[in-house]
């Protein structure tokens, strides 16, 4: 947080007079001995500090969120289970559940970056789970999100059925397992960067995403950028930061 953020959410009750003291003259980092904060993160990178939940503890989650949550600190945990929100939801009031984009997400105000939308692409149903992380991310980075599911190149009819809101978008975010054709099709329909996110979706010749991530790598269509398999969270951060500029 800026100077100025840690002071509103202090004059606002949001913040305990000790916690701004240790914002205002601490060095970016909050020891917790099991995991160290970097508190100083969204004012060095324009992202902010986000729980990485798979391989923590429930607790773990929950006393990490809760140290987020008193030192002001917006709070995105991806790759959560269910007793991870019921843990958390106990110390974080109003925290927010998304059970197939497996996050939660509190913030302590609204508000909307960039010019215009970030349009979130998906080539199947099943593809869902890793276009709802993304589009969870996005939102909690500010950014307005259009959604777009079920228009892979198996009927492809469906995707020019939306062409006009996918390419209106600043930003397109495409997920695709299989052989992950639809990143390549939409990135020779549209004059805006498109990033790929390969699923681990399909048979045993995807091998668990790995042919979609070689296929978006090796797309003909010169602006598809590609992030790793099932990473919606790292596409959606990606996509805010180009809508951020002018």
């Amino acid at each position: 947080m800026t100077t100025t953020e840690i002071l509103e959410q202090y004059k606002s009750g949001n913040l305990e007079l000790e916690d701004a003291l240790r914002h205002l003259s601490g060095n970016g980092i909050d020891e917790m001995g099991f995991a160290t904060l970097d508190t100083d993160r969204m004012r060095r990178t324009g992202l902010p500090e986000v729980i990485y939940s798979s391989g923590k503890t429930v607790k773990q989650v929950a006393q990490i969120a809760k140290r987020m949550y008193q030192n002001g600190m917006d709070i995105l945990a991806t790759r959560v289970t269910d007793a991870m929100f019921d843990a958390v939801k106990e110390v974080v009031p109003g925290a927010q559940y998304n059970p197939l984009a497996k996050t939660i997400t509190y913030k302590h105000s609204e508000k909307k970056t960039g010019k215009g939308y970030v349009a979130i692409v998906a080539a199947g149903t099943s593809d869902m789970p890793v276009a709802e992380e993304a589009a969870e991310t996005a939102r909690f980075l500010d950014q307005k999100v259009e959604t777009v599911y079920d228009v892979g190149v198996a009927g492809i009819h469906r995707l020019f059925h939306k062409l006009e809101v996918i390419r209106e978008a600043r930003v397109i975010i495409v997920v695709a397992g299989m052989e992950g054709a639809l990143a390549s099709v939409v990135g020779g329909l549209v004059d805006k960067p498109v990033i790929g996110v390969p699923s681990s979706v399909g048979y045993g010749a995807n091998f668990d995403g790995l042919s979609a991530l070689l296929s978006m790598l090796n797309s003909c269509a010169s602006g598809v950028s590609v992030v790793n398999i099932d990473n919606g969270f790292g596409a959606a951060c990606q996509a805010a930061l180009i809508n951020k500029l002018n």
